[in-house]
This record gives C-alpha cells, sequence and structure tokens, in this order.
C-alpha cells in the first residue's frame, strides 16, 4: 500500500498497515486487498465478488472485527452488499467505514448496503466512519445503507461519522428491536463548501421493552446543506427517542423532519430537535484568550462534536 493509502485506512478503521493476525476484510478499487479469519469469525465472498458473508459463532467474545474500504480510483462506482450473521451471546464490535482519495476528474463512489441478523443476549457496537480527500472538483460520493434485525435481550450501539471531504451522501438506516433490547444510534456529521448531506432513520419497535436512542450531532459550513430525517414506530410497551441538534455558520442550511407513530397507548415516543448558530459569548471568550476568530469556532465545533 502506498503512504497515502496507509493514512486514509488509519483514519477510518485505525488501521495503520495490513494486520498480521486478527479478522479483518480490506476492500480497495472494488476487490479484496487482504483478510483474517480465526476459529470464532469466518469471512466469505460472494459469489459476485460484491461483497462479503460474516459469521460470528455463538457465544464469541471480546472479538474486534474490521471492514475497511478504500477507494483511490478515479472515476470509480464501487457498490458492496456485506451480510453479518450474528449468533447468540455475542459480544463484539465492528469497525466499518470508507475512505476516498480522488485527483482526478472523474467522480469515484461508494455504496456500501449493510445488512446485520443479530441473536439473542448479544452486544454489539458498529462504528462507521466516513472521510474523502482529493483535489480538483471531481465529487467524492458515499451512499451507505444499513439493516438491522436485533434479537432479544440484546445491546446495539451504532457509531457513524462522516467527518469532512465527502461531497454528497445518502444515509439510510432501517431497524427492527425486538423484546428487552436497545439501539443506540449515535452520528456525527460536517458539512462544508457546497457539500450535501442526507439521513434518514426508520425504527420500528416491534416487541415489549424495546428501546432506541437516537442522537445525531451536525456542523454545515458555508452553503453545505444538510437533511435529517427519522420515523420511529412503536408497536407496544416500548420507549422511542430522537434528538437532532445543529450548528450552522455562513450560508449552510439544516432541515429535521421528525415522525413518531404510536401504534400502543404504552408507547412512549419523544423528538427533540434545536438547530442554531455558534454562541457569540464563547466565541467571544475564546478569542479574548488570544485565539483568531476561526480557531475560535474550531474548538467550538470539535466540542460540540465530541
Amino acid at each position: 500500500m502506498e503512504i497515502e493509502d496507509k493514512n486514509l485506512l488509519g483514519i477510518i478503521s485505525d488501521l495503520h498497515q495490513i494486520p498480521q493476525v486478527g479478522v479483518f476484510n480490506i476492500r480497495q478499487n472494488g476487490k479484496t486487498l487482504a483478510r483474517g479469519v480465526d476459529k470464532e469469525v469466518n469471512i466469505e465472498s460472494k459469489e459476485n465478488g460484491k461483497g462479503i458473508d460474516i459469521y460470528v459463532k455463538e457465544n464469541t467474545i471480546n472479538k474486534s472485527i474490521h471492514i475497511p474500504v478504500l477507494v483511490t480510483e478515479s472515476g470509480l462506482n464501487d457498490k458492496v452488499y456485506n451480510d453479518f450473521y450474528i449468533k447468540d451471546n455475542c459480544d463484539i464490535l465492528i469497525v466499518a467505514g470508507c475512505g476516498i482519495h480522488n485527483d482526478g476528474d472523474k467522480d469515484s463512489s461508494h455504496n456500501g448496503i449493510h445488512s446485520f441478523f443479530i441473536g439473542n443476549n448479544c452486544k454489539v457496537k458498529y462504528v462507521e466512519k466516513h472521510f474523502a480527500l482529493g483535489k480538483g472538483k471531481s465529487k467524492k460520493i458515499l451512499n451507505p445503507v444499513t439493516k438491522i434485525e436485533v434479537g432479544k435481550n440484546s445491546i446495539v450501539e451504532m457509531e457513524t461519522v462522516q467527518i469532512g471531504g465527502v461531497t454528497k451522501s445518502t444515509r439510510k438506516t432501517f431497524a427492527s428491536v425486538k423484546e428487552n433490547s436497545s439501539l443506540i444510534i449515535k452520528e456525527k456529521i460536517l458539512t462544508e463548501n457546497r457539500e450535501s448531506a442526507k439521513t434518514e432513520f426508520k425504527v420500528v419497535l416491534l416487541g415489549e421493552n424495546s428501546k432506541v436512542d437516537v442522537v445525531s450531532r451536525s456542523v454545515a459550513k458555508g452553503r453545505s446543506r444538510q437533511d435529517f430525517v427519522s420515523s420511529v414506530i412503536g408497536k407496544t410497551v416500548c420507549f422511542g427517542h430522537v434528538e437532532c441538534d445543529g450548528i450552522l455558520s455562513d450560508n449552510a442550511k439544516i432541515s429535521s423532519l421528525p415522525k413518531i407513530v404510536a401504534f400502543s397507548p404504552n408507547a412512549t415516543l419523544i423528538h427533540e430537535a434545536a438547530i442554531g448558530k455558534i454562541s457569540q459569548e464563547q466565541q467571544e471568550k475564546l478569542m479574548s484568550m488570544g485565539l483568531t476568530k476561526e480557531e475560535a469556532e474550531n474548538v467550538i465545533i470539535k466540542g460540540f462534536l465530541n
């Protein structure tokens, strides 16, 4: 791998080189670059080469699985289908994400469709980071789709981060949650210049005492635009909470469109949204400490997204 590719890999997955051991699948420019499996987790390529199947055995504990994707060819439009089959009583971390480096004059994109079939009594954390860089006017496009089926008595945490450079993105998440289970979603998005990002969540709370908690933090700068659309459906005794907080600067735009539907009088569903500009008081306080206006703004944004 080139040094720039290794740096990109580190940003999106915390892997700074191809591992010698562990469970991983690294994809670059539409092909598998490297793979590692063990006795508890197996990874198989789909017959058409357009994705992988990941099989996690029952009672797998303290396991990390890395499946990053790199797109470093200008004009490449990559699409993959990754399916996760996670048996009962597992405790695992999955680190995905995509990095695009495009210095050419043709647009590059990656569409990752990830489906999770999670068993009972599981604890799963899924981290997905998106980042793009490159000179010129070519577009860097990322359109992830995540489908999650959460079994009984399980906890699933999903952390998605878009940390810069992505020209356009549409993220769609569909989830169903069974009894006594929780789905926690944490989203962080930064857009600048004329970038655009759209997020769509649809969560169905199927089982008694099922829960979902969605927290989105977004910052829009320049002439960028962000759209947040959420739908939570409660079928029984359940709890759903959606919070969307955004910071605007320059001529950017943010919109939030909530939808909550209760099919039971015992469903408790809450939506909160707040969009505003950076506090002038905060900015002036930091500037009094010697920071420039731009430096003060960056400090505030970093703290907000963290």
